[in-house]
């Protein structure tokens, strides 16, 4: 019959459990790592949401008068080539009299430029007042029909229910006829 192997028979190699604890903690890593991966990718914005998070536009050919509509984010809006008098009754409006106040100065980057998104800000409707034909209300700017929101010539709530001025975006001018929203 065979004996038993006493403690002092049996050699541990330290070195040896070491590169194997290291080897699987170095695999669980990659592993854990490999899994991960498609799911972080996964979170990153398609390549046709990042087109649509910004837009150029030629305003070279907006008349002095008239406005452009055009799409950002899946909401319209409004550019608009303000005339001499838009511009000065827009400035002299007192600031003590608006629901909302902000300085015309604020909410442009070259006075004869207004760019504002163009959804009323009681229940998100748009606006009518962008073509020189339609209804602008009591203020010349924007009106909305549905509950009767009024907007002056700088996009600022005047009368009507809404709470706040139509939202400027954030936008520059690569040059002076292209603006880039968003």
């Amino acid at each position: 019959m065979a004996s038993k192997p006493s403690s002092s028979d049996t050699v541990v190699d330290a070195g040896k459990r070491d590169f194997i604890s290291m080897t699987a903690s170095t695999l669980t890593i990659a592993g854990a790592a490999c899994a991960a991966w498609p799911l972080l990718d996964s979170l990153r914005p398609a390549a046709d949401v990042r087109a649509m998070a910004s837009t150029e536009v030629d305003i070279s050919n907006i008349p002095v008068g008239e406005g452009l509509t055009v799409m950002w984010r899946g909401k319209p809006v409004f550019i608009k080539h303000r005339t001499a008098q838009e511009i000065a009754e827009a400035e002299a409006a007192n600031l003590a009299e608006l629901p909302d106040p902000q300085a015309d100065k604020d909410r442009v980057k070259k006075p004869e430029w207004l760019v504002l998104v163009g959804i009323c800000t009681h229940l998100g409707c748009v606006p009518t007042g962008q073509k020189s034909t339609e209804a602008r209300g009591d203020y010349k700017g924007w009106f909305c029909p549905c509950h009767g929101s009024q907007y002056d010539t700088s996009g600022r709530i005047r009368k009507g229910p809404a709470p706040t001025n139509m939202p400027v975006p954030p936008y520059t001018f690569i040059n002076d006829k292209t603006i880039r929203i968003g």
